[in-house]
Parts: C-alpha cells; sequence; structure tokens
C-alpha cells in the first residue's frame, strides 16, 4: 500500500462478500451507522511467524463480533467461519506480513430514524500495515496517563460488553483531554469513581507480586486481557478481579495498558505522580516479551491461537 490517507490507497477492502478496490469500497452518506452510530467492529492483529502471517486469536474477535452484534440486535448476514475466512482472505489480498484488521457491522442507507427498521446489515474487512501504538522508546520507558474527566459507560446507560462505533465518541473525548494536557493517554472511571479502563485498553496493576485489575462491569471484555490471564497462570502470577481506586494507581509498584493495538504497555506515571520507579517494572517486562513471543509464534504454547493467513501453511 501507499502511505496516503486511507480514502486514497492501493489494495483490497472485503465488502458484503466481494474483494473491492481500495478506492470503490464506498457506502452512502445517509447510511445510518453513520449518522447514529450502531454498528459493531473489532480490531485485530496479524504477526509474521515461522509459519507465515497468522492471525492472533481470530475465533475469539469473531467470537467477541458477533456477541456484540447480538447485543446491538444486529444480525450478521455471514457465518463465523465465513467472517474467519474473509480476514485471511483479505490479508492475502493486500500481501501482508504483519498488519491490522478491521472487520466493522454497519447498517445500510434504506431508511432514517431511530426505529431502524427495514436496514440492511453489512460486513466490511479492511487490512494494512499499522506498527506499535508507541514507539520502542514507551514500550521500555513507560507513558504518562491523566484520569479522564470523563465517566466511562455506565452498564446501564449504553452496552458496555458490545464493541460498538458509537461507544468510542467517550474514549475519543478522553483522549483528545488526555492529549491536549501534555499526556499519552486517559484513565477513565467508572460512575462510582472506581478504574475501569483506558481509551481503547485495559489495565492491570503490580503490587507485591500480585496481579489487579478491575473487574469486568463496565469494561470491555478484552481478548489481550484474556491472554495475560492466560500468561500469568503459566508463570504462577496471582490476579485479582476487584475494584479499584485512583490512589491505588498511584501506589502500585508497576501498572501496564492491554489491549490489541496497545499490545502490553507500560504507564510510567498517573496524574503526574511516578508509578515505582517510573519505567518498565520487571513482571510487566515479563509479560511484555512472553507477549510478543507469543503473537509471533516463539512459544509452543497455545497454538491454537494462531490461524495462518496462506492455505499452503
Amino acid at each position: 500500500m501507499t502511505d496516503s490517507n486511507f480514502a486514497d490507497r492501493d489494495g483490497w477492502i472485503w465488502q458484503n462478500g466481494t474483494l473491492v478496490p481500495w478506492r470503490d469500497a464506498k457506502v452512502h452518506v445517509l447510511t445510518h451507522t453513520l449518522h447514529y452510530g450502531v454498528g459493531v467492529f473489532e480490531g485485530v492483529r496479524a504477526y509474521d511467524t515461522p509459519r507465515g502471517p497468522c492471525i492472533f486469536r481470530l475465533q475469539a474477535h469473531t467470537d467477541r463480533l458477533f456477541n456484540s452484534a447480538h447485543i446491538l440486535g444486529l444480525k450478521i448476514p455471514y457465518s463465523k467461519a465465513e467472517v474467519n475466512e474473509a480476514q485471511r482472505e483479505v490479508f492475502r489480498a493486500n500481501e501482508l506480513t504483519e498488519g491490522y484488521l478491521r472487520p466493522m457491522v454497519y447498517l445500510g442507507s434504506e431508511a432514517m430514524g431511530l426505529r431502524a427498521q427495514g436496514l440492511s446489515v453489512n460486513l466490511c474487512v479492511a487490512a494494512w500495515p499499522w506498527p506499535s501504538y508507541m514507539d520502542a522508546e514507551a514500550l521500555e520507558r513507560g507513558i504518562s496517563v491523566r484520569t479522564s474527566s470523563y465517566t466511562r459507560h455506565h452498564v446501564n446507560i449504553t452496552m458496555c460488553k458490545a464493541k460498538a462505533n458509537g461507544n468510542y465518541i467517550n474514549s475519543i473525548l478522553a483522549l483528545h483531554e488526555a492529549l491536549d494536557s501534555g499526556c499519552d493517554e486517559a484513565l477513565l472511571l467508572d460512575n462510582e469513581g472506581y478504574v475501569a479502563e483506558g481509551t481503547g485498553e485495559n489495565i492491570f496493576l503490580v503490587k507485591k507480586g500480585v496481579l489487579h485489575t478491575p473487574e469486568l462491569t463496565s469494561c470491555l471484555d478484552g481478548i489481550t486481557r484474556d491472554t495475560i490471564f492466560h500468561l500469568a497462570s503459566e508463570m504462577g502470577l496471582e490476579i485479582r478481579e476487584r475494584r479499584i481506586t485512583r490512589d491505588e494507581v498511584y501506589i502500585s509498584d508497576e501498572a501496564f495498558f492491554t489491549g490489541t493495538a496497545a499490545e502490553v504497555l507500560p504507564i510510567r506515571e498517573l496524574d503526574g505522580r511516578i508509578i515505582g520507579a517510573g519505567e518498565r517494572g520487571p513482571i510487566t517486562q515479563r509479560f511484555q516479551e512472553t507477549y510478543f513471543d507469543q503473537v509471533r509464534g516463539q512459544r509452543k504454547a497455545f497454538p491454537e491461537w494462531h490461524t495462518p493467513v496462506s492455505d499452503a501453511v
């Protein structure tokens, strides 16, 4: 692909069952999802491995896509197997060795209004090269975070378990606020003031060798989060899911974000308070190194997490 903007690139996008030239993958300006945000999506990564490019935890991402659609009352007109194959197909078509995949379910332009009736349910999948969320220095030194003035969605306000398009307005506002203040990311609290998650990441703390992470009440059930649970079990580390206060983050020994885009990202400071030694801690480093070994196929554990892009593998 070229380095031009996302509307003007060489390549292919899978759209409703067909590979379409990148520049021709379009929708009408009155597409319902554009106006009301009722759609769902996934963020998926594929990595170069000794077996060639493999999509990491493809089935888990597809399962969550279908769960999100079900929560919003959308019926995806394809099977999970077809959606899995669409992601493999578009990755091959774009001749990538590593990259990011974006499946999205969106409503058509047959009608407008909040009734959202008589609308087609559409699916597209795009793939493009996308390096790590932060640079190599941030992966080692850690990032600065500020607590957002915006509250994370409440479970009775929106459907927090759906990775829904409209939910991310909250994240964008929080992230812009953090960036404008000179920080790299934001931490959102729930409506009762407890730590929820980042703008697109789950959060973990380390205190006296024990991992702590918020309960999945108003947080998205992150697939990278789940991966950390599996790796922690291998390492013999305890994880406690519980309510966490902001000041607990200040006095933790280590803290890090996890997410498909962010991968494993150390947090250096929160609200101007240095966390631990003010850099990536030893447990965070261990998770980071193990995670990158895992996604790049350098470990024998969890082979089912790797779906080869090529049929020849």
